[in-house]
């Protein structure tokens, strides 16, 4: 028995009896308007995404410390499975930098980088990294997603740009360094060396005809005509001055065809790579649901985080039986899928696809595909991400959420990618915290406008005119939740109320904002009850919340309180405090703020 997706690709029913029911559905990557503009732009950005990996496919495998062919393995079964199953359009999966980087050293002290052993253990970890993540979707906790702020997204993906750019100027100006360089190596050199003249000249014309395209033919396949504008321009220096402008050239590409391969290890290093795999976990997933969240927030799509964790999950399994290492989703390789127009999935399918026969076929020419060419692209899509309206808008908005955004931007250029979103995270959920913190809580009262039949309410504090407050009957507002991080706040403010000279002794809270409470919140308003009548007033409550009452209700609360002190409706609310108030005080007053006022002290006042 199948199950069928939305767009009509077979779903094995077993998927649907996972713990949680995951939200996973296999779509043909074919929106139901997909047209031959859609697929023209697909494949044009599939074949740009082909031969963007392929100097990325074997840099990142040398620093994994893999043989070469590892990288363009990996950039073909994982990218194919996670753009099926995953819910990004744009996104596309292979292998990073920072996945090479933790990979190696996680696996560097267990065997000689390189060796047969150390290959069968990456292998074997990239299964266990994707049942994790395949659990992780499985189980719905792709929700941790939603704490990846907007603010963060905005610091993180600036980062990225400027480190894409940064480790793009290795080859735009031809330096002499080892694979793999740090951002501060790339910009030492890029002071302290010489740049090749052939190398910076091939990366300007590339950048410069494939901005210049993109600016005034949105639509055209701009970064494969620079990119053949560059190769072209190697060429011809080869030919004129092949001294004095060698450019350096991709070469001859090992082949892409991934070979089935049941990893083999020994069942007591399990444990071990377990603890490895988990750690790559995070290091993956984080990289991937930002990547997404990051692409998402340019192309105005929604993303599944579950079913992006799914996806990713299911890559690495068929990677790892199909000789790849981890694989994540690539900013260096997504970003430019997005730039280049592509539509739908089937561009990174195509990507994919297009990789073993790019190698075969063409092998020669792709070995004169110059390293500047590629960095020249790489720098444009660096410049497409510096979104500099926004960081001015956000300037003027909030000063605390700008110091979010630069402390993330900050950690991505010193600090590893996935480390950078959780401190930006991190950043902002203390800063939600720490408003939620202290509620609003205002003085209500009414202006001076005694012929309004509705007589609306007022902040006190923000209405000169305002009347003065009844002696004996406290108004205030509650405008937020009031949970075990707001009780201190709350409760200093209280006592500050009760503590003033001549002090109101009844209080009446307004609390249709309070959203929410929890046990603490409760056993707050337990103590202001306690305290208020201890004085010889009281405490009522107008309009709570279902969600509050319920709680008062289960810890006993709301009958300690009396279900007298709580009303639906401000008037009523009034209509019966005023009548418990202090009738000799009542007699002595001449602020007479509310309309019952009139009644007071009242017939038989005096015997109560």
């Amino acid at each position: 028995m199948v199950r069928f997706g939305p767009r009509g690709a077979a779903l094995p029913s077993w998927f649907a009896d996972l713990p949680g029911r995951p939200a996973l559905r296999l779509p043909l990557p074919l929106p139901a308007s997909y047209g031959a503009s859609d697929l023209r732009a697909d494949l044009l950005a599939g074949l740009l995404g082909a031969v963007l990996v392929l100097p990325q496919g074997i840099a990142f495998a040398t620093l994994a410390g893999l043989p070469p062919q590892y990288g363009l393995y990996s950039a073909v079964v994982p990218c194919i499975v996670a753009a099926l199953a995953g819910s990004s359009r744009h996104v596309v999966s292979g292998p990073t930098n920072a996945n090479s980087l933790a990979l190696f050293a996680m696996l560097a002290p267990l065997a000689a980088v390189g060796s047969p052993a150390y290959i069968e253990l990456a292998l074997a970890v990239t299964v266990l990294v994707g049942l994790l993540q395949f659990a992780t979707g499985a189980l719905r906790l792709g929700s941790v997603a939603n704490f990846i702020s907007p603010t963060a997204l905005l610091g993180f993906t600036t980062g990225a740009a400027l480190l894409i750019a940064v480790h793009a100027l290795k080859d735009a100006l031809g330096l002499a360094l080892p694979p793999g360089p740090g951002a501060g190596t790339v910009l030492r050199a890029a002071f302290t060396q010489v740049p090749q003249p052939g190398a910076l000249l091939v990366a300007a014309v590339t950048l410069a005809v494939a901005a210049g395209l993109r600016r005034r033919r949105r639509g055209s396949p701009f970064m494969l005509a620079a990119l053949a504008a560059g190769t072209a321009l190697a060429w011809a220096l080869e030919r004129l001055a092949p001294a004095a402008w060698q450019v350096r050239l991709l070469g001859a590409l090992p082949s892409p065809l991934p070979p089935f391969h049941l990893p083999g290890v020994q069942p007591s290093q399990l444990p071990q790579l377990l603890g490895i795999a988990a750690a790559l976990t995070v290091v993956a997933l984080a990289q991937s649901i930002a990547i997404a969240k990051a692409v998402a927030a340019r192309s105005g799509q929604r993303i599944d985080a579950n079913r992006e964790f799914l996806g990713q999950g299911l890559s690495n399994i068929a990677g790892g039986f199909f000789s790849c290492y981890v694989s994540c989703g690539s900013l260096n390789r997504s970003l430019p899928n997005l730039e280049s127009g592509a539509r739908s999935a089937l561009a990174a399918v195509t990507s994919a696809l297009m990789v073993v026969p790019l190698v075969a076929l063409t092998a020669p020419l792709l070995a004169r595909i110059p390293h500047a060419a590629v960095a020249g692209l790489l720098v444009l899509v660096g410049w497409t991400l510096l979104d500099i309206p926004r960081w001015r808008r956000l300037a003027r908005a909030s000063r605390s959420e700008l110091t979010v955004a630069l402390v993330t931007l900050g950690a991505t250029l010193t600090l590893r990618l996935e480390i950078a979103v959780l401190v930006g995270s991190a950043l902002s959920l203390g800063l939600y915290l720490h408003r939620t913190s202290r509620p609003a809580m205002r003085t209500m009262g009414f202006d001076r406008d005694r012929g309004d039949a509705h007589r609306p309410f007022v902040v006190v504090s923000h209405t000169p005119g305002a009347l003065p407050e009844c002696p004996q009957l406290k108004m205030l507002r509650m405008e937020g939740s009031v949970y075990f991080g707001a009780t201190a706040h709350v409760a200093d403010r209280l006592q500050a109320l009760r503590d003033a000279p001549a002090p109101q002794r009844h209080l009446l809270v307004m609390a249709k904002s309070m959203n929410f409470i929890d046990v603490a919140g409760a056993e707050l308003w337990r103590q202001e009850l306690r305290a208020r009548r201890a004085m010889g007033g009281d405490l009522y409550f107008h309009r709570p919340r279902p969600p509050v009452l319920a709680q008062w209700r289960r810890d006993g609360f709301l009958d300690e309180l009396g279900a007298d002190h709580v009303f639906p409706d401000k008037r009523r609310a009034i209509a019966a405090i005023t009548h418990r108030l202090d009738c000799a005080t009542c007699a002595a007053c001449t602020v007479r703020v509310f309309a019952e006022c009139a009644e007071r002290p009242g017939p038989g006042c005096d015997k109560r």
